[in-house]
């Protein structure tokens, strides 16, 4: 494995920029200074705190186009999309600012005692392991809340996007926060190990595939860390006969193509009733074959190239496999010629179960078009698969489309909209998608110490006590 880390541009395949990966020193000053700074740290005020995090909100907005163009060159997220991806990061970072207190504030909770409360204290150094689909973005929706918690944080970001690890940890900085508080670390994947291991690190929060997260934890764990684990999905997008069809076709196209695919929560199987399959698959292929593929940098480029040419061979092999397997390819279904790692915006439908694009979770521009008898078959496939991050339902009875939004295994459900991330509302997913939670209340309090406070003397019991 090279000690190099390369920031290359996925629509040339040209070299950007190069890395040094950090040596055992820096990785020894980094963990070391963040300790040092989250124990000074942890003794300021919300407001102070509050501060800073505006401060770098302002700061994002100010070198928003700076910071969109950096993401588009490095791992070719349309123009458009990182601009939008910058905005989001300032906006959850005045969303904690303003709510952290309020969101930690001490519950008093009657008891035997004269007084008893749960208080919710920092933790420490946490340590986060990003991916490179959403560089700012799943950096900020970790840090915002951790930091106005009170703790410190540890970066180790994804080995193709270094540029923007380097700028995000220049960034809270020229934003004041406290040297150190935040520290970037150049690591290629396995070198995180003894980062993990190290007492001074209290916590580890991932973002990645399923396989990373299963390691990750496995080492956390040995070490008796607190972990949460966002991780992959192939979330469902089920349609029903009553769905008004022309509104879920023009939203699978975003939901599929966002981030040109590449977005955990992207909506991948699609389980069509049969009774509107057909108009389904017409409006929804018809609209994919009409998107802009091209130059990232480009405003009116809709999609853009695959962050890496591994994942370009991935998706071609899953793609090839199902329609050798009798998938029939309504859109797309191959690569772009020329430079770059492109891949066309792809629709396949007549796909069945066992088929790769189906059964694993596809990572780029491709839709599988399943189709299903009504609610409860529809269900019913859902939860065979091993994730469980996020899906939509789609029909003009909300009341039972609540109710079956209740049957499905997922840590989100939308009826009659896209999956996305909110900082309003807790983030995360159950079976091989993870666990724990991000954003909103919840996901601020993963990171905390949830610690009973008693105080003497003794008194009658407030309430009835169970032997």
């Amino acid at each position: 494995m090279t000690d190099l880390l390369e920031s290359i541009n996925p629509a040339t395949g040209d070299v950007l920029a190069s890395f040094p990966a950090a040596s055992p020193g820096e990785i020894e000053s980094a963990i070391a200074g963040a300790d040092a700074a989250q124990r000074a740290w942890r003794r300021t005020s919300f407001d102070e705190r509050a501060a800073a995090m505006h401060r770098f909100a302002e700061h994002l907005r100010r070198r928003r186009d700076d910071f969109a163009r950096l993401i588009t060159l490095e791992m070719g997220k349309p123009i458009s999309e990182a601009l939008a991806e910058i905005e989001k990061c300032a906006l959850t970072s005045d969303f904690y600012a303003d709510r952290a207190e309020g969101f930690l504030r001490d519950e008093v909770i009657a008891s035997n005692a004269s007084r008893s409360l749960v208080a919710y204290e920092p933790l420490g150094v946490v340590l986060a392991i990003m991916p490179w689909n959403y560089p700012f973005w799943q950096v900020v929706r970790f840090a915002a809340p951790a930091l106005m918690a009170g703790n410190g944080a540890l970066l180790k970001h994804a080995s193709n996007i270094p540029q923007c690890a380097i700028a995000l940890g220049s960034a809270f900085e020229e934003a004041g926060f406290p040297a150190g508080l935040f520290r970037t670390l150049l690591l290629q994947g396995a070198a995180v190990e003894p980062v993990i291991r190290d007492h001074r690190v209290r916590a580890v929060t991932l973002t990645g595939s399923s396989e990373v997260g299963m390691h990750v934890a496995a080492v956390a764990g040995a070490a008796l860390k607190k972990t949460v684990l966002e991780l992959g999905g192939s979330d469902p997008f089920i349609v029903l006969a009553d769905a008004d069809v022309a509104a879920a076709a023009a939203t699978a196209v975003r939901a599929r193509n966002q981030n040109t695919g590449q977005s955990c929560i992207a909506a991948k199987r699609f389980l069509v009733a049969e009774a509107v399959a057909d108009e389904f698959e017409e409006r929804f292929a018809r609209a994919v074959a009409s998107l802009r593929v091209g130059d990232p940098l480009d405003p009116a480029t809709q999609v853009g190239p695959l962050a890496r040419a591994d994942l370009r061979e991935a998706l071609e092999r899953q793609v090839e496999t199902s329609v050798r397997d009798g998938a029939r390819v309504l859109a797309g279904g191959r690569r772009r010629p020329g430079p770059g790692w492109f891949y066309e915006p792809t629709v396949l439908a007549g796909v069945r179960d066992g088929m790769p694009v189906l059964a694993e979770e596809t990572f780029g521009p491709v839709a599988a078009v399943r189709r299903v008898a009504e609610g409860e078959d529809a269900v019913a496939i859902a939860n065979g698969s091993d994730y469980g991050l996020g899906a939509s339902i789609w029909t003009r009875d909300v009341a039972a489309g609540e109710a079956l939004a209740r049957t499905v295994e997922s840590g989100a459900v939308f009826v009659n909209g896209m999956v996305a991330s909110d900082p309003r509302l807790p983030f995360g997913g159950v079976k091989r998608s993870g666990w724990g939670r991000e954003l909103g209340p919840f996901g601020i309090r993963e990171f905390t110490n949830v610690q009973t406070i008693w105080i003497g003397p003794e008194v009658a019991p407030a309430g009835p006590v169970a032997e």
